[in-house]
């Protein structure tokens, strides 16, 4: 399938593991903290759409996808994934990530990027990864940049949201030679909370 094989991340009390049928009630409960899915520029399923998105994210070859734990509370805040997985380039793209509304503006969105690159740059070898956002989610625009990924530029007209509008996507992107001063970045951040 891909050089991407199943693991377990962990770091602050945050744990990442394969995502499976067994996270679904939790993912359920984590929609339903600031019903995530009336957001039209995120991949949020409703409560009820949550046992097919985890289906879908088994079913997607180039896809990856894991469960974040809160190791504190031991719940379920969300999900976040590899995809666009390419061998031969060696690249892939963190997204399909989403948090409990209570998980939001934590340390958990950043220490789940620390990981998922950490392991992209220092275990899989990859050249580049890659992150995208709706051009209309500031939020999210605000947070990939925060970690230090560049943007590259803005497909314009590529993808559906669930509300059947066309969305332009802002891309952003981090290489192999900038993860030193990216991982420094995200470990000060770390520090200070």
């Amino acid at each position: 399938m891909s050089f991407v094989e199943p693991v377990v991340l962990r770091k602050n009390n945050v744990r990442l593991e394969p995502l499976t049928d067994q996270h679904i009630e939790g993912l359920k409960k984590a929609t339903q903290d600031g019903e995530l899915w009336k957001l039209r520029i995120t991949s949020t399923p409703t409560p009820d759409q949550v046992e097919a998105y985890v289906q879908l994210a088994h079913t997607t070859l180039d896809r990856f996808a894991f469960a974040v734990i809160n190791e504190t509370t031991n719940t379920v805040v969300g999900t976040t994934s590899y995809h666009d997985i390419l061998p031969e380039p060696k690249r892939v793209e963190i997204g399909y990530t989403w948090y409990a509304k209570s998980a939001q503006r934590t340390h958990i969105n950043t220490t789940c990027k620390f990981l998922l690159l950490e392991h992209a740059f220092e275990t899989l070898g990859v050249n580049t990864v890659a992150l995208r956002t709706d051009q209309f989610n500031f939020a999210s625009q605000k947070a990939i940049e925060r970690i230090g990924a560049k943007k590259d530029g803005v497909i314009r007209g590529n993808a559906c949201r669930k509300d059947g509008s066309i969305r332009d996507t802002v891309m952003y992107s981090i290489i192999q030679g900038e993860w030193t001063n990216v991982k420094a970045h995200l470990q000060d951040l770390l520090a200070r909370g």
